[in-house]
């Protein structure tokens, strides 16, 4: 048996069945939201949505698997992937017969389901959020998303999530408690006042979703009852009878018991992601507000720890029941089908004090059990964190699936703090999908994961005069070309004006993006499980959150720094080239005699992650410039009633590296045309030479407490290094180290060996349950493309 025991033998069979589930495309919800909308386009937005809703939940399937203790399910089958045609179809149409064929990530669709959305698709034509979002876009700005400089698909073909509600006061109070106040609110409007008509769709719509979730779940009661009538096994039947209970009390009534709120919070979740969806919708901080039930049901005998365990891995099972299909395009940047649904546990409480309890060590203990993709689990780190749940969390990492992150409390509390959150919300923070981070029920929408801004290729435009280099379209002035500059200073000019110039057309594509989703869709359950958007009448994207800060991402930091070392060094301070012969060789990927010379003195030149100054120096004032510009601007909720409203850096890039490299010609780091960037804020492939420490140290050279979105760090080790106590425990102290001392923001770690991963790619029958780290999220190895394995794989394997 492991460390943290095994799955009990029904987990391990419904955990089996979902292994092997095919992952089918589901079009019941396409058709049900199709057919909503034809009958009340007349209808204000936040009604048509709500209507949507309630007809999708009193729609579709619904069934409840024989394992199961946790009633709810996404679509007709386990692992299938909803439509949600009023984001986009015209991807849909256009790849319906090549989604079986996909290089990784591929999806399943019946010819008679094809049928079905195709019949569909004419509504929707130039009536959808893309179509809207790219029309809206200037074409001095559509230009950069045209040509890949920035990406932000994503934004306008899904809904937004990012977001984590509050679970802790849903759980307390029950919908009924939200469907009261809303009742009130909508009463006491003065509908004179023009402002107050439209808070009153809101509160109305509010209503509905709210006895629509309270239906949807006494169709699980039903059918619970219904199955119990006819099951045989006494065991069995009084567990679906118990169901049956608990679904026609929660999620309307309190949870009284721990059974009841998981299964309570269970079916909210899974009502958040067919409301909409978008990615990274979180559990926010489930130690804290679970464990008093927990406790409570201990004490008084009604659960043991084997059966409230038991019960979290079921959860955890049917959180991975959920599945997103994607176009092949923002597939490659979101690689491995993830939905980023973070657990976070540990951390602090709101007066400072270890807020560890024997929920977060139960939660450690279900996951490592459950081993899955499903949920995305971040430990929040801090001075005072016990070393006995360091030792736990050390253990569920040697179980190589790339679990827990660490996200630490010392730096990220203090720069919540600085930026005007309470300091007894900014102690609350929970990891939202990735490494990003807000306060769980009173955050907006997309705390990251705007546009994704290439940094490399927007280095190559400002070498190039403002000229894209492989459309040969000017895209903005620039100061010059390379092969004309006489000094290093000339390099960072160009670079000062280029990201400048970029970033500010990542904020008009951003706001683009976040104007048509205002005004086409409106996620009316999740904006009302968020503080204060019904004291406010404002649904998230209006601004009816208690904060609103957003941050773009950043793809490629260590190729920037390391660029401009070699170019620095290369050319202006030993002359080993000229500009020009520095600019043929990009031009001809390095070919020849000379382009091979030439790679070897930039490849030889410092690189980002070896505690080098040179290098590390150079990467901080490139990243400065840009996040000095972006100080500038704010998003579509600045000034209508959150705190903040504004924007700050990220580096969660989850798997873009891979694409936006393919997109981007050889760089002056040494960098072959089309190969990956570097991931996150890590070092290059095989540039970092001196170990993890040297890592941490260049890590903490980077503004950290302005990268608030996300400083996101990949570490591999092999396995055999953590089968010593010793070198655990060297570990636990060079983690320590890193946070306390150096400040570092997040840490994650895919234990692992290449030999492995190879092995994987030539015999994938035989590594059916092998996870790997990708980016901010785990996927299995055997769902990612050619491509991305490679990227995993040539990580430089650390030695502790």
């Amino acid at each position: 048996m492991s460390h943290f025991g095994e799955l009990t033998p029904r987990m391990h069979d419904f955990r089996e069945e979902l292994l092997n589930a095919k992952p089918m495309v589901c079009v019941e919800r396409a058709k049900i939201t199709t057919q909503t909308y034809r009958e009340n386009m007349d209808q204000p937005l936040a009604i048509r949505r709500a209507l949507m809703y309630r007809n999708v939940l009193a729609g579709m399937s619904i069934f409840i698997e024989p394992q199961t203790l946790l009633a709810g399910n996404q679509a007709s089958s386990n692992r299938a992937a909803p439509i949600f045609p009023e984001y986009a179809m015209d991807w849909v149409i256009e790849e319906l017969d090549q989604f079986d064929k996909r290089d990784g990530d591929r999806f399943y669709i019946t010819e008679e389901n094809k049928q079905v959305l195709r019949d569909i698709a004419p509504f929707w034509e130039h009536n959808t959020t893309k179509d809207r979002g790219l029309a809206a876009m200037p074409a001095a700005t559509k230009v950069f998303y045209d040509l890949g400089i920035i990406k932000a698909e994503g934004n306008i073909t899904s809904g937004d999530a990012h977001v984590a509600v509050n679970y802790r006061r849903m759980l307390q109070t029950g919908l009924k408690e939200y469907r009261a106040r809303a009742e009130q609110k909508l009463q006491e409007l003065d509908l004179t006042e023009a402002e107050n008509l439209h808070k009153s769709y809101f509160y109305r719509a509010v209503l509905i979703v709210i006895d629509a979730t309270v239906a949807f779940a006494k169709r699980y009661a039903n059918l619970a009852f219904k199955m119990a009538q006819e099951e045989a096994d006494e065991g069995r039947r009084a567990e679906l009878l118990e169901m049956s209970r608990v679904l026609n009390k929660v999620p309307y009534e309190p949870a009284d018991t721990f059974y009841e709120a998981v299964q309570a919070l269970w079916l909210v979740h899974l009502c958040l992601q067919i409301e909409s969806n978008g990615h990274s919708l979180s559990y926010g901080r489930m130690d804290q507000y679970l464990n008093p039930y927990y406790e409570k049901d201990l004490k008084e005998g009604r659960i043991t720890e084997e059966a409230a365990c038991e019960l979290l891995t079921n959860l955890w099972l049917k959180t991975y029941t959920i599945n997103k299909i994607r176009s092949w395009s923002h597939t490659r940047f979101s690689a491995g089908s993830p939905l980023y649904q973070n657990v976070t546990v540990g951390g602090q409480t709101p007066d400072g004090k270890d807020a560890v309890n024997p929920m977060s060590f139960l939660i450690l203990r279900s996951v490592a059990q459950t081993r899955l993709t499903q949920p995305n689990l971040t430990v929040r780190y801090h001075k005072n964190l016990p070393d006995d749940f360091m030792r736990e969390a050390i253990e569920v990492m040697r179980l190589g699936f790339g679990m827990p992150a660490f996200n630490n409390d010392e730096i990220i509390i203090p720069s919540f703090i600085e930026k005007g959150v309470k300091p007894e919300d900014a102690y609350d923070y929970s990891a939202i999908g990735c490494v990003e981070v807000a306060v769980p029920g009173k955050w907006g929408y997309r705390c990251t994961g705007m546009s994704f801004l290439n940094f490399p290729k927007s280095l190559m435009i400002a070498l190039n005069d403002g000229v894209d280099i492989e459309s040969g379209i000017k895209v903005c002035e620039g100061v010059g070309h390379f092969k004309d500059m006489t000094s290093f200073d000339q390099v960072m000019a160009a670079w000062d004006k280029i990201i400048r110039e970029f970033t500010r057309q990542c904020v008009i594509i951003d706001n683009c993006c976040d104007t048509v989703l205002e005004k086409d869709t409106a996620d009316i359950l999740c904006s009302a499980l968020c503080d204060d958007c019904i004291e406010r009448g404002l649904n998230l994207k209006e601004g009816g959150a208690v904060y609103d800060f957003i941050s773009d991402l950043q793809v490629g930091i260590a190729n920037q720094g390391d660029s401009m070392a070699a170019i620095k060094k290369c050319v202006f301070e030993d002359h080993s080239m000229t500009p020009a012969q520095l600019w043929d060789a990009l031009m001809n990927n390095f070919e020849g005699e000379e382009g091979e010379r030439i790679r070897k003195l930039l490849i030889a030149a410092p690189k980002y992650g070896n505690d080098d100054d040179y290098v590390d120096s150079l990467t901080r004032a490139s990243y400065d410039i840009y996040i000095d510009e972006l100080s500038h601007y704010h998003n579509t909720r600045y000034g209508r009633g959150p705190i903040g409203g504004v924007y700050y850096a990220g580096t969660s890039s989850i798997s873009a590296n891979v694409p936006q490299g393919a997109g981007t010609t050889a760089t002056p780091d040494g960098r072959k045309a089309g190969e990956p960037l570097a991931e996150g804020c890590s070092p290059s492939h095989a540039a970092d030479k001196h170990g993890p420490t040297a890592v941490f140290k260049s890590i903490s050279k980077l503004p950290t407490d302005k990268i608030t979105g996300g400083v996101l760090l990949n570490q591999k080790v092999n396995p055999q290094m953590l089968e010593k106590e010793e070198n655990r425990q060297k570990l636990i102290a060079m983690l320590r180290v890193f946070f306390d001392t150096l400040h570092g923001f997040h840490v994650q770690f895919n234990v692992v060996s290449r030999e492995t991963l190879r092995d994987a790619q030539v015999h994938p029958e035989k590594h059916r349950d092998l996870i790997v780290r990708v980016a901010g999220y785990s996927a299995f190895f055997n769902v990612l493309s050619r491509q991305t394995q490679d990227d995993i794989i040539e990580r430089t394997e650390q030695v502790i």
